[in-house]
């Protein structure tokens, strides 16, 4: 695997990038990692990640796995996802500042611009949250709007 920066891969930036590493890709699967900081744009009144945090990281997920695949096969730039749909999300808890997210996502079928994947968001040894999404991903040739 080659040693991208994760801003070479995801169009995302802070304070809304929710991934700081992409530690492995095996075909069609990527593993990711983020520490919950204090600062987190993502963080709820109780100072745990909210949902919308946990299903923005696991998008980004895909989209590292997304922008990795792009650039390996000669790529300039990273694709542009949006989240199309989210299906059967499953949050056991919020994870806490100081807490390390590994996520692991799949990109289990194409069908033209759109891409299904399913996500596993892990702190330690306990799943925290699993879902499935439909990603838009559009095309470099598209005006931006």
């Amino acid at each position: 695997m080659n040693n991208y920066d994760i801003e070479q891969l995801i169009p995302q930036r802070d304070p809304i990038r929710m991934i700081d590493a992409l530690q492995s890709v095996e075909g069609e699967t990527a593993v990711t990692f983020l520490s919950v900081r204090p600062d987190n744009y993502f963080l709820d009144m109780h100072g745990t990640l909210a949902e919308a945090g946990v299903i923005e990281h696991i998008a980004q997920s895909a989209s590292a796995l997304a922008g990795y695949l792009a650039r390996e096969a000669g790529a300039q730039c990273t694709p542009v996802g949006y989240i199309g749909e989210v299906r059967n999300f499953r949050c056991g808890r919020h994870p806490r500042v100081g807490e390390e997210l590994r996520t692991v996502v799949t990109r289990n079928e194409v069908f033209g611009d759109i891409a299904c994947v399913s996500g596993e968001t892990w702190v330690a040894n306990e799943r925290v949250a699993a879902l499935q999404m439909k990603i838009y991903v559009r095309s470099n040739n598209e005006r931006q709007v």
